[in-house]
């Protein structure tokens, strides 16, 4: 694998760090504020909206430079709201810090996916967007403990300076070790919205939002279903978390993995084990070893599916695929808010701290259901389009001939 796809791992490493960490460390930024929790909590929903809204309009402004200078402008735009964050004096200018800093997560992910995948041979497209994505997954399980320990013992602020010096780190890598890719003649904005037309590309992002929505079902509200349910100690809840994140380290290697090999194979197992493993949480979180098997398990077969949805993003929307693979980005933060919701609706209704698993269960089920309404249209000669393809290729023609 290149050296440039370390530099992209650091990058991830970053914003994966700064998405999670602030959970840990809302009591102390609310005390320091003088704010509630809820008030507080606007800090995640103010991220995973600009994540969202971010991801697409960060990358069609991108659509006029390379994609290596995209990708450090990114990284500059998640350095300088993390040390806003740092050094905010309110809580409102937190907040703004916090929005800056998503705004180059999407895209960030998006647009380093189809670098990664373009560094190497097409059999390991896979294996490449695995080895940028390990970032977020290893920032799970070091860099999430590590800046909550560090936030609570030397002081929040601190945590987030850390933070923009790895996003400085991840600028210099990608300057320095990424190759200079230029925009691909014929390829505009209007060709990439084009690749929105086919079916393939849309399912695809429903399975993501469901897929990986099943997943955040139960781990938002893991803390109380574990200290109330399980019997844990509030103290072990980091522990847990580090346990999913080493789920989501060894689900991401074997997704990628299985994704150059057999993609939707991939699919139908991991989200099929997903639903059957969220379901059965509902008996386990009632028991401290099984449930932190369980919790292994769901983050596991939850990232297995990252690497071949992103894959199968990148393959349907051929010859445009930025925009499509940023968008997606956006679809695990749509599936995280939708389910978080969804489970907070189930609890209010009276069903439990557990009702969320079942949540999950059924979102992972309707993600399965389309992955094989997707086989089956392809079958039937409903696959990729070539629209898109056809439009650039056309593109591309005419710039020769000029």
């Amino acid at each position: 694998m290149p050296l440039a796809l370390l530099a992209l791992a650091i990058g991830a490493f970053g914003i994966g760090t700064t998405e999670f960490v602030i959970m840990g460390l809302l009591p102390e930024v609310a005390g320091d504020f003088g704010v509630s929790i809820p008030t507080a909590g606007f800090l995640v929903t103010g991220y995973a909206l600009g994540v969202m809204f971010g991801a697409p309009l960060m990358t069609v402004l991108g659509t006029k430079i390379s994609r290596k200078r995209m990708l450090m402008l990114l990284m500059g735009l998640f350095i300088v709201g993390n040390l806003l964050s740092a050094l905010a004096p309110a809580f409102a200018v937190m907040l703004v810090g916090r929005v800056i800093a998503s705004l180059a997560h999407g895209a960030f992910f998006g647009i380093g996916s189809v670098v990664a995948a373009d560094l190497v041979a097409p059999d390991k497209k896979a294996g490449a967007i695995v080895m940028m994505f390990t970032g977020l997954t290893v920032a799970n399980v070091v860099g999430v403990p590590l800046g909550t320990l560090v936030g609570q013992t030397v002081g929040w602020r601190v945590t987030f300076g850390i933070v923009a010096v790895l996003g400085v780190i991840g600028l210099l890598g990608i300057a320095k070790l990424v190759p200079e890719m230029p925009r691909v003649e014929g390829v505009s904005l209007r060709h990439e919205l084009a690749a929105f037309k086919n079916a393939q590309v849309l399912l695809a992002m429903a399975m993501t939002v469901l897929g990986f929505g099943g997943v955040f079902a139960a781990i938002t509200y893991i803390a109380p279903m574990m200290t109330q349910v399980a019997g844990f100690a509030d103290g072990s809840v980091t522990w847990l978390l580090v346990l999913f994140g080493v789920g989501m380290v060894f689900g991401n290697l074997v997704g990628g993995t299985y994704a150059d090999r057999a993609l939707m194979p991939m699919l139908y197992v991991s989200l099929g084990a997903l639903a059957v493993v969220l379901a059965l949480f509902t008996l386990t979180a009632h028991h401290k070893a099984l449930a932190a098997v369980t919790i292994v398990l769901i983050g596991a077969l939850g990232f297995a599916t990252v690497p071949p949805l992103q894959k199968r993003v990148l393959d349907q929307a051929h010859g445009a695929p930025t925009l499509a693979s940023a968008v997606n980005i956006g679809a695990f933060n749509l599936g995280n808010a939708l389910s978080a919701w969804l489970g907070g609706l189930v609890i209010s209704a009276g069903l439990g701290y557990t009702a969320p698993n079942w949540v999950g269960a059924a979102l992972a089920a309707a993600a399965l259901l389309l992955a094989v309404l997707s086989s089956a249209m392809e079958r039937r000669g409903s696959g990729p389009s070539t629209e898109v393809a056809e439009a650039v290729t056309a593109n591309q023609r005419a710039a020769v001939h000029q």
